[in-house]
């Protein structure tokens, strides 16, 4: 079995003249938290796409725990094992934390919806659920309606609904964006937690947050892989320096 669960390979996507990929290639381990970071307009978001299959590349390829998937539909990805979060929270806010769980659960495990029936009594849900609320750290806030939340707990809520899929790797996009300091120490402290137990794949422009948590970094360039490695060899290149992190 390879090292790598995820090899991109060359890819490019443009529009019009803007190349917001631009034959970008790299690798991330299995166990890993590895980091995708990069200034505004590098190309990060544009890049997680591709990946979940939300748009397609114009070329190159994707291979994920040894599969080509560069093809595939977003739940073709997610049904092997690729899940994700996005930039801004996609939760059913009239809803509350059980019932945007529990909706998760029984969406992956490819069940049909019985609009007339109260998702929480699904045997799976109730099998499921009092874990995937816990693993999030939620308990307490299992009845409130998902608009209630804090901010940070609506990124803690989505993360937990895409990790219902149990996935392979979890993509994170901006997990930390618009938290406050509470916010970002209580979502470090869960992907702390789910790192041995699935590869992560961090979007992140809290650079603190970044060194702190990433076994691997990939910097992003208008849309080029120009550097990747270790948080401290990140953090002695040059280019990086200049092109991003900014120099003393």
């Amino acid at each position: 079995m390879s090292e790598n669960i995820l090899e991109v390979h060359k890819l490019c996507k443009s529009y019009g003249a803007v190349m917001a990929s631009n034959n970008l290639s790299f690798s991330v381990r299995h166990g890993d938290i590895h980091a995708l970071i990069g200034p505004n307009g590098a190309g990060k978001t544009t890049a997680i796409n591709q990946l979940s299959g939300d748009i397609f590349s114009d070329s190159g390829s994707i291979l994920f725990d040894g599969i080509e998937i560069s093809r595939l539909k977003p739940y073709q990805r997610a049904a092997r094992g690729l899940g994700r979060s996005f930039q801004i929270t996609s939760i059913f806010e009239n809803m509350t934390v059980a019932e945007n769980l529990a909706l998760a659960i029984i969406a992956h495990n490819g069940h049909n919806f019985h609009f007339w029936r109260n998702c929480l009594e699904a045997p799976l849900v109730k099998k499921e659920l009092p874990a995937a609320i816990e693993r999030v750290d939620l308990a307490q806030r299992a009845d409130l309606p998902a608009k209630h939340l804090s901010h940070g707990e609506k990124k803690q809520l989505e993360a937990g609904m895409a990790l219902t899929g149990h996935p392979k790797l979890l993509m994170l996009d901006e997990p930390m964006a618009g938290m406050g300091p509470g916010g970002t120490v209580e979502m470090s402290k869960l992907i702390r937690r789910l790192k041995g137990e699935m590869t992560i794949l961090l979007v992140e422009h809290d650079m603190e947050v970044v060194f702190a948590l990433a076994d691997r970094i990939t910097v992003l360039v208008y849309g080029e892989a120009i550097a990747h490695g270790t948080p401290a060899e990140i953090r002695g290149n040059a280019a990086v320096r200049i092109a991003y992190l900014g120099e003393e």
